[in-house]
């Protein structure tokens, strides 16, 4: 049977979480008095030309994660990360600020996280580009920042240090070529979620075992290598390590012996996307004396399509940008993150990234999906 740390968690649907509060005239009230007050903030320094923050949401209070854990998420929580730098042709310090949801992330976690970003945003002067990111489908900007991403089950109390091999709980990563990255991520104890495209690490405490599937990459090989390295380091170097190819490894192998047959129910294959390769533009415009929602073109999307008075969600099919024009009334910036949500949950893709940009805010990825 798997360890206890690997029962199935209790999934929370963020896709229908309620963000009506997000951008209303209470919110706005205490973003004024509480951005300048939160303590979080208080380590960021503006004055440097390159940081990375990061900070998880617990109990709705912004807490800072630890350095050597930069990386590292856990799929029931929420963080916020800052990515702080200063381009090489400009003085400006410029800043990515992004809110990260884990799969099992609930609606207090998520709402807080997103609410707390735009506080951060204020708290910089409104100079950051803002950006939602879901597990497991997170932009390229994001996953830049990091040498691995490492997905782990739970909260960030079940973590690895200080084992006692009496006491742990075996676990078992998956590590995955996703472009130039490799993702880390825990994955339930049973033989179907071995792949020989892909390299494993059984993590049973004092005893940690390399699995290298036929099929799998230099890459995932290589980062699989250097993280059981850290993980023995972590051990104190007590730890016992083996590295095993599928192919020479004996059915009665420790490795396999520790990995059930049995299928434990657990809910952990990524859903897909539903394919849509045509882009859109739709259109918030309180114009009319209402706030209303409408697609303004398909297609080729130009950047003379854009309007100053109003704000507008550009759908790339692979991001979701929400352009806020220098025009645009007070209602419709507060309407536009609760309307690019909703448009995401009812479509096929939900995980898409979200970018929000202000008219004059340059994005590489935003300006390449535009026409010429």
């Amino acid at each position: 049977m798997p360890g206890k740390g690997l029962r199935k968690a209790k999934k929370y649907d963020w896709k229908d979480s309620n963000l009506a509060l997000f951008g209303s005239d209470l919110e706005k009230n205490v973003k004024k008095t509480s951005a300048s007050g939160e303590q979080a903030w208080s380590t960021v320094d503006k004055n440097r030309e390159s940081a990375l923050y990061i900070w998880r949401i617990v109990k709705f209070e912004v807490v800072a994660w630890p350095v050597p854990d930069y990386g590292s998420f856990y799929d029931g929580d929420s963080y916020i990360v800052l990515n702080q730098y200063k381009k090489e042709d400009s003085d400006e310090i410029e800043y990515d600020v992004h809110f990260w949801i884990g799969k099992y992330s609930t609606q207090d976690e998520y709402g807080t996280a997103a609410y707390k970003t735009v506080e951060l945003d204020t708290f910089l002067d409104d100079k950051p580009v803002q950006h939602r990111e879901v597990m497991g489908h997170e932009s390229e900007l994001f996953l830049s920042y990091f040498d691995e991403i490492r997905y782990l089950k739970g909260g960030a109390a079940s973590g690895f240090r200080h084992v006692k091999a009496e006491e742990y709980e075996p676990r078992l990563l998956h590590f995955h070529g996703k472009g130039r990255k490799v993702i880390v991520k825990e994955v339930a104890r049973t033989r179907k979620n071995l792949k020989s495209d892909d390299v494993y690490i059984l993590d049973l405490g004092l005893k940690i075992i390399q699995w290298n599937g036929e099929g799998s990459n230099k890459d995932e090989r290589f980062k699989a290598v250097q993280f059981l390295q850290k993980l023995k380091g972590e051990r104190g170097g007590k730890a016992d390590t083996q590295n095993l190819d599928e192919a020479r490894l004996n059915p009665e192998h420790l490795f396999y012996k520790s990995i059930p047959e049995e299928d434990d129910d657990d809910d952990d294959d990524d859903e897909t996307d539903a394919a849509d390769n045509e882009k859109k533009l739709m259109q918030l415009s309180d114009q009319s004396g209402n706030v209303q929602f409408n697609v303004k073109k398909t297609g080729d999307v130009t950047s003379a399509d854009f309007d100053t008075k109003d704000v507008f969600m550009f759908d790339t099919t692979q991001d979701l940008f929400v352009w806020v024009g220098l025009g645009a009334s007070a209602q419709e910036k507060k309407s536009a993150m609760m309307y690019a949500h909703k448009y995401l949950a009812k479509s096929p893709k939900p995980y898409l990234p979200v970018t929000v940009l202000r008219e004059g805010q340059y994005n590489l990825s935003f300006k390449t999906a535009l026409a010429a």
